[in-house]
This record gives structure tokens, sequence and C-alpha cells, in this order.
């Protein structure tokens, strides 16, 4: 997951910059604590490999965006919150949100119950949000709240301080959803997206925690790709090897730094203040310093990047796209 600092290989799943997750946030609504807020950003505006714009068409109507939820602690779905696209037609997208528990929340598939159905994409400025019930929704283009200095850490660490992402977008799917809906306590949070341009459905893309791939390249990646948070273990050795090179760490340590790393999971406790990394993550958290220490082993410590100044302060929190792109050219 992220395309903020992907890694060796720096390629979209199966291609598809729509299948891209970047990042994932979760946190309890400003001014009510009995509802909580989580976000699912996805499809960057541009890409590294291939460099460029991507595609102005927001989602993959062939793909499932999914939301799971571990509530018992075993690092298995029981609830999951499944999100499909329309293709695109008269003017744009809308979506449908499903909740399914149980069992099926840890499979794969496109049924459960609906909870919003026809909902609008945004591909402008103005965000075209949706309310039923306890629930309001957004999907579509806004101002990507990720920041860091991408081009320093490529250049061996040596920051600069120049947000790469001060005007670049991002797909964001918004839910709000009541506390009583996910559960009283801490909870256990990630994402992915799921291809069905096959005839069959594939995982593309999971992931909870920012820019874990970097730890990861060839076959290794592939498989992180397609697995589930409680198979993580078996990745502890790869990433403590990148540690080891990257941090230069001895084996023991970079074993032990990597187990802290895994699950990849966001843990989540509505009943506290977000803080990333020991409670949810705001939109403002400066994630990367922390990642950048790790990942360095003390070395380094800061890209000299804060959080962006157009996070808005309502529903759905996150700014209006740099470039305002008509629901009619994308459907075209």
């Amino acid at each position: 997951m992220s395309h903020h600092y992907s890694g060796p290989d720096y390629g979209f799943p199966h291609g598809d910059a729509r299948l891209d997750l970047t990042d994932l946030y979760a946190f309890p609504k400003p001014g009510d604590a009995g509802k909580s807020i989580l976000i699912m950003n996805v499809h960057p505006s541009v890409g590294v490999n291939p460099a460029g714009p991507t595609t102005d068409d927001p989602f993959a109507p062939e793909a499932i965006y999914e939301l799971k939820i571990d509530t018992d602690g075993d690092l298995v779905a029981n609830i999951a919150y499944r999100v499909r696209f329309s293709r695109s037609k008269d003017g744009g997208q809308t979506a449908t949100v499903r909740r399914v528990e149980g069992k099926e929340a840890a499979g794969t598939g496109d049924d459960g119950s609906t909870i919003i159905e026809g909902a609008p994409v945004s591909t402008e400025r103005d965000s075209r949000v949706t309310e039923i019930g306890d629930y309001r929704f957004f999907a579509g283009w806004r101002s990507d709240s990720f920041f860091f200095d991408t081009l320093g850490a490529l250049n061996n660490f040596q920051f600069t301080g120049a947000d790469f992402f001060t005007e670049k977008d991002v797909c964001s799917i918004v839910l709000e959803v009541p506390n009583s809906a996910l559960g009283p306590k801490k909870m256990g949070l990630w994402h992915r997206t799921v291809d069905g341009a096959s005839g069959k459905w594939v995982q593309a893309d999971r992931g909870a925690l920012p820019s874990q791939s970097v730890f990861l390249s060839g076959e290794h990646k592939a498989d992180y790709l397609a697995g589930e948070p409680a198979d993580d273990a078996r990745f502890v050795a790869v990433f403590a090897h990148s540690l080891e090179h990257t941090g230069g760490y001895t084996p023991e340590e970079a074993t032990r730094v990597a187990g802290t790393l895994l699950p990849d999971i966001l843990f989540y406790d509505p009943t506290r203040p977000a803080a990333y990394p020991g409670n949810g993550r705001k939109l403002s958290d400066d994630v990367m310093d922390g990642f950048i220490s790790i990942l360095t082993n003390g070395k380094v410590t800061r890209d000299n990047v804060g959080p962006h100044n157009d996070l808005l302060a309502s529903f759905p929190y996150l700014g209006p796209p740099h470039k305002a792109r008509s629901a009619q050219l994308v459907a075209a």
C-alpha cells in the first residue's frame, strides 16, 4: 500500500491507478463522540512509474473498495463496508455501500445489506454528500492530505522540505459511522481493493499503515498485497532484511523492530482521541517522521514537511481538489 513511497516497484496494482490504496484514516467525529470518521484514500492523481497524471475517471466499476473491521482481536474481519461504483454515464458515477457482518465479512464478494445507494461521485470542487439515517457518505476527488518530501527520500534521504503532494489530488471515500455500528472498544481496521475485471474477484491491494510496501519487492510484494493481516507474521523476516539494509540494524534488532510494524492493521478506539500511531490516524498526523526514524535507525528523524492548510473542519474534512474534473468529460 501507498504510492507515497512504495520502494523499488512503483507500479500500480494490476496496472490500474484506480486500484491503488494510498492512506487510511480513522478518528472520532469532531463535536460528536458518538460517531467516527473513516476515510479510504485511493487513486493518486499523479504516478511515479509510469510518471505523470493518472486517469480522471475516479473509481474502477469492476472493483470493490472495502473497509475491513476486526472487533475481537483475532485479525479477521467481523464487519466489512463494501463500496461499488457504477460505470461513468450520464455525466458521472454513483456509489453503492453495503455492510456485511460475521463470517461473510472475512470473505470476498459484493453482497451485504445496502445502507447507501445511488450516491453521486464528486468530480469538481464542491463536495456532493449523501446522508442516510445515521450514515454520511462522500466519494470523489479531493486534495491529497498526505504530506512528505518524496523526492528527498528517493535521493538517499536528503530532504529539502519540499512537499511532493502540495498540489496533488486523490480519490477519497469518506464514511461517517455511528460508533454503535462499530463496537464499543478497540478495533483493527484495514482496507483493500478487489479487482473483478478478469471475471473473478482478485485482491489487488491491501493495507492500513503508511508506506509498508517500502520493505517489499518482487515476489514478496505480490504475496503481501494478496495476503491477510492474520498471516503477516510470515513477512517479519522480509521486513527485517530491509531494515538491516536501510538502517544498519543488527539482525536481532531488525527482527524486533519488524515485529512492531506487523500486522498491517490500524488500531482504533473510538472512545479515545485519535493520534497516530497510538490510536487511529488524523488527517494532520505526521506519520512519515516516525517512519523515517525507524527506517534509518534514527539517523534521519524528519523531512521538514508539515500538514496541508486546506483541511476542512467539517465533513468530508479533506480539502477541495486542485483540479476540477468535469463529470461530462470523465464520462466521455
